[in-house]
């Protein structure tokens, strides 16, 4: 599955009802979505410390999946996300950071 797909399955879930289905809970309730992505991003770091590549690509998976939701939850699709990225692509790292 790609980024878009997942975002696609997320934007499709948001009309579900959120007594059966996770996504669209997230999706109503903006703090639990940004609680969820801080907890599996602090799980991804645990894994990624320990040099535990299939458990990192594990909780890596369920980091990107939390981020979308927690994005969408606030009106922040991956496309957006995308557009940032490209407006940054002709920068270096240290430069962009300056920037900001």
């Amino acid at each position: 599955m790609s980024l878009t797909d997942l975002a696609a399955t997320i934007a499709a879930r948001a009309g579900a009802d959120p007594d059966t289905s996770w996504t669209a809970r997230l999706l109503a309730d903006p703090d639990k979505a940004a609680e969820k992505f801080g907890e599996e991003s602090g799980e991804a770091i645990i894994e990624a410390v320990k040099d535990d590549p299939a458990r990192l690509t594990s909780e890596a998976a369920d980091a990107l999946y939390h981020l979308l939701v927690m994005c969408a939850a606030r009106g922040v699709t991956l496309s957006d996300i995308e557009t940032e990225l490209a407006s940054r692509q002709m920068q270096g790292g240290i430069e962009e950071k300056a920037r900001r």
